[in-house]
C-alpha cells in the first residue's frame, strides 16, 4: 500500500511536485560503451584485455575490438578530457595501457573502466570535463510501476551502463556554477533561511524525489523544519552511498550487525542463496552472515541489487561472455576465478543496502508529512512569479568549461 501512495505522489497528475529536469536542468544520458570488454570488475582482466588486443593485428584485431558505427581500430578521436591516452588510430598505435579507472555500472555496482576515448562509443567528454574531486551525480533510476526503491542515487564516480539521466550538481569543476534553476537558490533562501546551498539542496532531492512515468519528481517544501529534517536525512543517504568518498567515513553496521565470512567463498561460485532464518548468503560451500533481510531484498527499479552485483562478477569470474560475442573474445580474456577484492566489496555492499534500508522509515515519514495538506509547498506558479520557471534552454547545455587545449584526433588541438 506503501509503494502504491508513492507512486500516486511521483505522479504528474498530483500537483504536489516539480519534475527534477525543472530543478537540475542539466542532465546528460550515461556512458555508452559500445562493446562490453571495456568495462568489468576487475582491473587484472582490464589489462589483460587491453595487451591481447594490442598484439593482435589486421583481420584478428578488428575481430577483437568488435568494431560499431562509431569505433573501429582505426578511428581517431580526440583524448579524454583529463587524459594522456593515444588520439591516433588504434591499429597503428595502441601506446601503453591506461590505468582502470573506477565508474559506476548501475545502481550500487562499482566496477572499472579502460579510459581509452578510441575504445568508449559514447564516452560524455562533458562528464569528463567536470568530474573532479568535488563534484557529484545523481542518477536517475528506471520507473516500474508498484516497484519499491529509490528514485535515484548519488555518486562520485562517472555513472555508466543502462543508468538513467545524469545530473552533475555542479556545471563547471571546483564546484562552480551550481546545476540548478536560475534563481531557485533566492527562492528557497527566501522561504527556508540563508544556509540553504547547493549541497543541501541536493540532500533534499535525494531524500524527497519521487519515481514517476516521466522522470523522477519533487516535492519542496515552504516550511524550514520541514526542509532541515529532509536536508538531514539526505545528508546520511548520500554519506552512506559515496562509501568515504569526499572526506567520510566508510558505510559500517554497529558491532554485531557486520556481516563477516564465515565460510571461504568457492574459486568458482555458481549461484547465491540466502538463508532468511539465519540471514546468512550462502554461495556454494561459502556463507557469510549476518545479512540483514532489507539488505538483500533491496530493489531498484525491480531487481535485487545483491543478486544482479553477484551474477555480474560469477560471469566475470569464469570469463561468460555476453550475448553476441565471440567465445574466445575479449570478454573471455583475464578471467581468474573470484578475487579477495570482491569478497571485500560484497562486505560493503551488505552494509551500504542495510544502511540504506534503515533510512527508509524516515524517508516514508518525511513522504507523508509532504503529502498532508498542512505542510506548505513551493508550488510551480510561485517559481514562475519569480522567473525561475520556465528554465532557460542555455541552463540545459554544458558550460564552457575548456581553460587549456585538449588534444584532438590525430595529435591536433581542439578548442571550446
Amino acid at each position: 500500500m506503501a509503494a502504491r501512495r508513492t507512486a500516486a505522489a511521483g505522479s504528474d497528475e498530483d500537483g504536489k511536485s516539480l519534475p527534477l529536469d525543472e530543478l537540475m536542468p542539466w542532465s546528460v544520458r550515461p556512458l555508452r560503451t559500445g562493446r562490453s570488454w571495456v568495462m568489468g570488475p576487475d582491473p587484472t582482466a582490464l589489462r589483460a584485455r587491453w595487451e591481447r588486443l594490442a598484439a593482435a593485428e589486421g583481420a584478428e584485431q578488428e575481430r577483437l575490438f568488435r568494431p560499431s558505427r562509431s569505433r573501429t581500430p582505426n578511428t581517431p578521436v580526440a583524448a579524454l578530457p583529463g587524459r594522456s591516452t593515444g588520439t591516433g588510430r588504434f591499429a597503428r598505435e595502441p601506446g601503453a595501457c591506461p590505468d582502470p579507472v573506477r565508474i559506476l555500472h548501475g545502481p550500487f555496482d562499482e566496477q572499472w573502466l579502460l579510459p581509452d576515448h578510441r575504445l568508449i562509443d559514447a564516452a560524455r567528454p562533458e562528464l569528463w570535463r567536470v568530474g573532479d574531486e568535488r563534484q557529484l551525480f545523481t542518477v536517475e533510476h528506471g520507473y516500474v510501476p508498484q516497484a519499491t526503491g529509490p528514485a535515484l542515487s548519488v555518486t562520485h564516480l562517472l555513472p555508466a551502463g543502462r543508468a538513467g539521466r545524469i545530473r552533475p550538481l555542479y556545471r563547471r569543476p571546483d564546484a562552480t556554477d551550481p546545476n540548478l534553476a536560475p534563481g531557485l537558490l533566492d527562492v528557497l533562501r527566501a522561504r527556508l533561511g540563508p544556509e540553504v546551498a547547493p549541497g543541501s539542496v541536493l540532500a533534499w532531492i535525494t531524500a524527497a524525489a519521487l519515481p514517476s512515468p516521466s522522470g523522477c519528481r519533487v516535492p519542496l517544501p515552504a516550511d524550514a523544519e520541514v526542509w532541515a529534517a529532509g536536508v538531514e536525512l539526505g545528508r546520511e543517504l548520500v554519506r552512506v552511498q559515496l562509501r568515504g568518498a569526499r572526506g567520510g567515513e566508510r558505510p559500517r553496521l554497529p558491532g554485531g550487525r557486520r556481516p563477516y565470512v564465515r565460510a571461504a567463498l568457492p574459486a568458482r561460485p555458481a549461484g547465491i542463496v540466502y538463508d532468511a532464518e539465519a540471514e546468512a548468503l550462502v554461495i556454494g560451500d561459502g556463507r557469510i552472515s549476518p545479512v540483514p533481510a532489507g539488505a538483500w531484498e533491496f530493489t531498484v527499479s525491480g531487481v535485487r541489487v545483491l543478486e544482479l552485483w553477484f551474477e555480474r562478477r560469477v560471469a566475470a569470474a569464469v570469463g561468460v561472455v555476453p550475448e553476441g560475442a565471440d567465445a574466445d573474445g575479449l570478454d573471455a580474456v583475464g578471467a581468474r576465478g573470484w578475487t579477495p577484492e570482491w569478497t571485500s566489496e560484497l562486505l560493503e555492499l551488505i552494509s551500504v543496502l542495510a544502511l540504506l534500508d534503515g533510512l527508509r522509515p524516515r524517508q516514508e515519514a518525511l513522504r507523508a508529512r509532504l503529502e498532508r495538506a498542512e505542510v506548505p509547498l513551493i508550488s510551480r506558479a510561485e517559481l514562475r512569479a519569480a522567473g525561475v520557471l520556465p528554465v532557460p534552454g542555455s541552463v540545459r547545455l554544458p558550460a564552457s568549461v575548456l581553460g587549456h587545449q585538449e588534444e584532438g584526433p590525430e595529435g591536433q588541438f581542439a578548442l571550446l
